[in-house]
């Protein structure tokens, strides 16, 4: 299906507001920043801000509740409540993707419907209201285009974008809550590992999981990544760089990492990833690596792989590559994998002949506006 939107076909129920920061940051102060500006470090000088409460007589609002005060606004710390119920219910989702400068200076994002579509999905988990699509769109599209600036054009570089929706009410009970705000912040980002594009170690949790059935794993909620981190110190005291989270229900099946899908090459040329069984997170990088390796003509299929067939196939040599994929990361080969007291290495991956590089150079190439949209998962945000 191709997801190629225009502005003026976009269904916006909200008007965003623009009010400027009074003293952003100098070009000066900003070029330096931009000539490294790693990952999450800095931050553009606005951010978009909705409201949404829940509707009742007294305000006019409809029975469900309603978005309004859409705004773009100066980057700035949020005031809360101390009783506000984010903090005590956690009730919170979140969503990650980036936007490209092209080479004629227009700014593009990839595949956000994608985004879009799953954080509504995780704000139903989470009780939370859905933001309709094409306003999550807008809130993109007003937020870079305010900030264009701050868009990197450095090879590798790009602005990184995080929408996020948080329970505001003042309120103690264990309920949804009746008002709640949505945002978007920007952070110019370099290589999300930093430097070259290098094999990642990978530590084995036995003892702790980031998801349970039936859980939130499938919702990207700030409460799986809190419980990764336990896991993540794990595995950064064994000297590893991620940590990988198993379901022994299921033989030790392979789920995901801290905060990335696994992937899979095989001797044959198929490609294979974990199924989605409601513990994963269904990634947009995931998504459009299964779709650009169908594009290839290579079998793709999603379904369970235990780490004893990672393992037995890395040995045998059935499995070729194993990497990592996500948004910040976009595929990172996976090296080392360190499971207690046993050790094994996934093979080498080197550029000219992987599958892996081979659909990260597409994909790049893609998102930057260098390659042939075919899908039409390019969406013009300036």
């Amino acid at each position: 299906m191709d997801e190629r939107d225009r502005k003026e076909e976009a269904a916006v129920t909200l008007e965003f507001a623009v009010h400027s920061h009074p003293s952003p940051a100098s070009e000066a102060t900003r070029q330096e920043i931009l000539e490294d500006p790693g990952f999450g470090q800095h931050f553009t000088d606005h951010m978009v801000s909705i409201d949404w409460t829940r509707g009742d007589a007294q305000h006019g609002l409809q029975s469900g509740g309603t978005w309004h005060n859409a705004r773009v606004e100066p980057f700035a710390p949020l005031t809360l409540s101390p009783a506000a119920a984010v903090f005590h219910y956690a009730q919170e989702v979140f969503e990650g993707l980036k936007a490209y400068r092209h080479a004629d200076g227009s700014v593009w994002t990839f595949r956000p419907r994608m985004n879009a579509a799953r954080m509504n999905r995780s704000a139903k988990r989470l009780a939370l209201p859905e933001l309709p699509e094409d306003d999550f769109l807008e809130s993109l599209r007003a937020l870079v285009s305010t900030d264009v600036s701050w868009v990197p054009d450095a090879e590798g570089q790009s602005l990184y974008l995080r929408p996020f929706m948080i329970a505001t009410e003042e309120f103690l009970g264990v309920r949804p809550s009746n008002q709640v705000s949505y945002h978007v912040i920007a952070s110019p980002a370099g290589n999300y590992f930093g430097g070259d594009l290098k094999p990642v170690s990978i530590w084995v949790s036995r003892e702790l999981a980031r998801a349970g059935h039936g859980g939130t794993g499938a919702a990207k909620f700030g409460g799986n990544y809190a419980a990764s981190l336990a896991a993540q110190l794990e595995a950064s005291s064994h000297g590893c760089d991620q940590v990988l989270f198993i379901d022994p229900v299921r033989d030790n099946a392979v789920e995901e990492l801290g905060g990335m899908n696994v992937f899979f090459v095989f001797k044959d040329g198929s490609l294979v990833t974990p199924e989605l069984t409601g513990t994963i997170l269904d990634g947009v990088t995931r998504s459009s690596i299964l779709q650009l390796g169908r594009d290839r003509g290579l079998t793709v299929t999603e379904r369970t792989v235990t780490l004893d067939e990672w393992r037995d196939g890395v040995a045998s040599g059935e499995i070729t590559e194993v990497f990592a994929c996500g948004t910040a990361a976009v595929i990172t080969p996976i090296g080392t994998l360190v499971d207690g007291e046993d050790a094994f290495d996934s093979p080498t991956i080197t550029p000219g002949d992987s599958i892996a590089l081979d659909i990260r150079r597409e994909l790049l190439a893609l998102q930057t506006g260098h390659g042939d949209d075919r899908h039409g998962w390019l969406y013009r945000l300036a």
